[in-house]
């Protein structure tokens, strides 16, 4: 044999190299593993902003029923006030328990929706893309580039 030929393999003995089949192969398993990878990445960052979107949901929940209490208790004391618009008149008593349920009701609406709004405005801010996957995606394609 000379020194050009190559082994029955086909890699070049003299200077270590690997056949094409072994090089092609190797490429294959790699790209399966990058792609195994930037798949594992891609599901703890969807995982991790679903997380935040629950967390940042349950008080939008919470604001809701009180807010759906407040309205409740409106609704009552608005058919009582309309008995009983004043305190010196001769009404009954259920005429004053009407003007508690309107302070109340308005007191759990008020609260009910600050608690939607702030958990609203504190959802808003949170950026829920894959920014790591976006970016690790970006760097492949920019070394993808440059190698062609």
């Amino acid at each position: 044999m000379g020194d050009t030929e190559k082994s029955a393999t086909g890699a070049n003995p003299e200077t270590g190299g690997e056949s094409l089949p072994s090089l092609i192969g190797r490429l294959g398993q790699d790209i399966v593993t990058l792609l195994d990878t930037k798949l594992g990445l891609l599901t703890l960052e969807i995982k991790e902003d679903v997380n935040a979107y629950v967390r940042g949901s349950v008080p939008i929940g919470v604001g809701g029923i009180i807010a759906a209490v407040g309205f409740s208790l409106l609704n009552v004391a608005i058919a009582f006030l309309i008995s009983a618009l004043f305190e010196e008149t001769l009404l009954s008593q259920p005429v004053k328990y009407a003007l508690g349920f309107i302070i109340t009701g308005v007191i759990y609406l008020v609260i009910g929706a600050a608690v939607i709004i702030r958990a609203k405005d504190r959802l808003a801010k949170q950026n829920l893309a894959p920014e790591r996957s976006i970016e690790e995606i970006e760097k492949d394609k920019q070394w993808l580039k440059r190698e062609s």
